[in-house]
């Protein structure tokens, strides 16, 4: 693959980003090939509301809403989980991420949790002869333990499927801040080599804490630890400094590598994961984006991300891919406002509701922390509209392996609904285990059951409703879309059957 280094990219404008991933002969249009290129998309804290064409009137996402102009927008798309390492698990492997002990939020310097023996959606794309990439954000670990971040790290993403990859090891507001590359940080000056703890602090090291006159965006609650362009971190870090990321240029590094995977193997079918940053904290968009939405930077961080899709689907239009390359857009849980940093995204939201009718957010059990964006489209297939069928990240696996041809998955949790996604059947999967931060709720045909748990009800720290109480829960979403009124006094035979329905289904929970 022809190599575009963030240290290049820094220097250039958003348009002379464009113009090199048109690099290798791509501006020559190509005919579709054969099987259906697939290129996911998920976002980072993207809620339900947060999207134009899921009726937000606040603010405009010209290009996620050009997606469903011409997809399928579902307007019962889940992910399994309400956080993002145990969401984006599901969505590789087609398991449920509490058979996985490690799958919780990881620390940016966790091992790999994907067994590398295990089966994946990228090796199952693999097996029907397609190229793979993950370009973006990863956050299921790297390495084995104690990484060498200045060596090639082993296990990665090729380990699981991905014969390239150009990703962040876990999230933005986590150490280390560089890019990797097939496994190796990008951009590094060996000798300045990088070191990396989250129990302490290098000696010397300035942090968010102890130095706030160094900052140009300034924690709420955490994210005090080191400093990489001005933001505090959560982490420790030293070195690297040629190899750091700058967050405003790093949709456009993210995108220029997205660009060049996609031209590198324009005739060929190719299987693309694409994980936006998005509007994941800390949010710092590009000058281009900057104040433009009225609502902070978390605003501006979603106009930004649907640039970004905009452009990726400009250029699948300049090869003529378009017609015959099924997009399926998504994010990896509900949306946060204030998660970790003072950006006036509370104060600003205004009449902004990011969950849209939705109870809940991220981390919460009700469905304003799974239920997201998921539209599907595929011209050459699937026509425009409206599905209220119920379909999860997780049965991607099972579905695209039916789609390209491949025998029935066994034992994965990944449901094969491949007749709804295509817009030919109303009717997805009816029982699905929602995951919130360490328990897990029961979804049932329109009915949800919430078990008890233990914690607060309402997060402070993060304005979010979590679905915690010291009694059970039955919500009607049919009729009461919002969760707000209880059922489960009334309706105690129900409550019984899906509670015994829950622990069938929950064996080996570990949550």
């Amino acid at each position: 693959m022809t190599k575009l280094s963030f240290s290049a990219l820094s220097a250039f404008s958003a348009l002379s980003v464009g113009t090199l991933a048109l690099a290798a002969g791509c501006a020559d249009k190509k005919s579709p090939n054969g099987k259906p290129n697939i290129i996911v998309i998920l976002a980072d804290d993207l809620g339900y509301g947060d999207v134009s064409c899921y009726g937000s009137t606040t603010i405009r996402t010209p290009n996620f809403d050009r997606i469903a102009a011409n997809g399928l927008r579902f307007t019962q798309g889940y992910s399994t989980a309400a956080t993002s390492t145990p969401s984006r698990f599901s969505l590789l492997t087609g398991m449920y991420p509490w058979k996985n002990t490690r799958a919780k939020i990881l620390p940016g310097d966790a091992p790999l949790i994907v067994d590398t023996a295990a089966l994946t959606l990228p090796k199952l794309m693999k097996q029907a002869g397609y190229v793979t990439a993950a370009v973006g954000k990863w956050h299921l670990g790297l390495g084995s333990g104690n990484a060498d971040w200045n060596a090639v790290i082993r296990p990665n993403p090729a380990d699981v499927g991905y014969e390239y990859s150009y990703i962040m090891a876990a999230t933005n507001d986590r150490v280390p801040c560089v890019y990797v590359e097939n496994g190796r940080v990008d951009g590094l000056d060996l000798s300045d080599p990088i070191s990396v703890n989250y129990k302490e602090n290098f000696e010397g090291e300035p942090t968010g804490k102890l130095n706030p006159e160094l900052l140009k965006m300034h924690p709420s609650h955490g994210h005090d630890m080191s400093i990489v362009n001005g933001v505090s971190r959560i982490g420790f870090m030293k070195g690297g400094k040629a190899a750091l990321w700058t967050d405003e240029t790093m949709a456009d590094v993210f995108l220029s590598h997205a660009k060049q995977f996609i031209c590198d193997n324009k005739d060929k079918p190719f299987f693309l994961y694409f994980g936006l940053h998005q509007p994941h904290v800390p949010r710092v968009p590009n000058e281009r984006f900057a104040g433009k939405s009225g609502m902070g930077p978390r605003g501006d961080a979603i106009l930004e991300a649907d640039w970004e899709v905009g452009q990726l689907l400009d250029y699948l239009d300049e090869l003529g891919l378009a017609e015959n390359t099924l997009i399926i857009f998504s994010s990896d849980n509900g949306p946060v406002v204030d998660d970790g940093y003072k950006d006036q995204a509370v104060e600003l939201l205004g009449d902004h509701k990011p969950a849209g009718p939705l109870r809940g957010g991220k981390y919460s059990l009700f469905d304003g922390g799974t239920r997201v964006p998921f539209i599907v489209r595929w011209p050459a297939e699937v026509k425009a509209g409206v599905s209220e069928a119920v379909v999860c990240q997780m049965d991607l696996t099972a579905s695209c392996a039916a789609l390209v041809g491949l025998p029935p998955t066994q034992n994965l949790d990944s449901q094969n609904v491949l007749e709804a996604l295509l817009g030919k059947s109303p009717k997805g999967r009816n029982e699905l285990i929602i995951e919130g931060s360490s328990n897990l709720a029961y979804r049932e045909g329109n009915w949800v059951l919430i078990p008890p748990s233990p914690g607060q009800a309402y997060s402070p720290l993060t304005g979010t409703d979590t679905g915690r109480s010291p009694d059970y829960q039955l919500y009607n979403l049919e009729a009461d879309l919002g969760q707000q009124t209880n059922l489960a006094a009334s309706e105690p035979a129900r409550v019984e059957a899906m509670k015994a329905a829950l622990e069938r289904l929950s064996v080996g929970n570990t949550r």
